[in-house]
């Protein structure tokens, strides 16, 4: 079934695929009920590469091109969510998509849960100094979206790597808010300087 999943992702467009555990992270999801999440212990993470052109386009500020790009983005990772659940669920097996982007709470900033966590353990990447997921061939230009199942899938492993001595992010962050760990990274600066965008 691993794979019959891997290809319906792709076919519809999807950069990236991977499944790991997550009943750990459960206690974690902070608008999700545990009755909801209750026996879904494993996430099949789904990931989409943003386009460099776009990308390229955002000098001072998230652009109205970007703005689309990232709508049509989170569309397509909810519209294969839903494919992947529904594949899941037509083999008697429970599945919950969960929103590319929805913020659940604008005063923290959080979401259902978070998808960089599920693609880690799905080995999609590591969590870089600029708190994001970072894929090894598209780094931090990919967007996310989590299935979670209690399907047993073949699982992947996680990525053993880090940024190393890349401090790209660092020299490139207009508020200084990236520090050397991810962990030391300045929640309250970056999203600031969001409300200024």
């Amino acid at each position: 079934m691993y794979t019959e999943l891997k290809n319906l992702a792709i076919s519809s467009g999807v950069s990236a695929f991977g499944v790991g555990n997550i009943e750990d992270l459960r206690t974690r999801f902070e608008a999700l009920p545990a009755d909801q999440t209750d026996g879904l212990s494993f996430a099949v993470s789904i990931g989409v590469q943003v386009s460099d052109s776009v990308l390229e386009g955002i000098i001072i500020g998230p652009t109205r091109h970007y703005l689309h790009h990232y709508k049509m983005l989170n569309l397509l990772l909810d519209q294969t969510a839903l494919k992947i659940a529904l594949a899941i669920q037509g083999r008697g097996y429970n599945a919950l998509p969960i929103p590319a982007s929805q913020i659940v709470d604008w005063e923290k900033q959080t979401a259902h849960m978070s998808h960089k966590m599920a693609a880690v353990r799905a080995g999609l990447g590591w969590i870089g100094r600029n708190n994001l997921l970072v894929h090894p061939d598209l780094g931090s230009k990919i967007r996310l979206a989590t299935v979670l199942t209690d399907m047993p899938l073949e699982m992947d492993s996680p990525v053993e790597r880090d940024c190393s001595g890349c401090k790209r992010c660092i020299e490139a962050c207009p508020v200084s808010a990236i520090g050397e760990t991810h962990e030391q990274w300045d929640k309250t600066a970056c999203l600031e300087k969001l409300k200024y965008f």
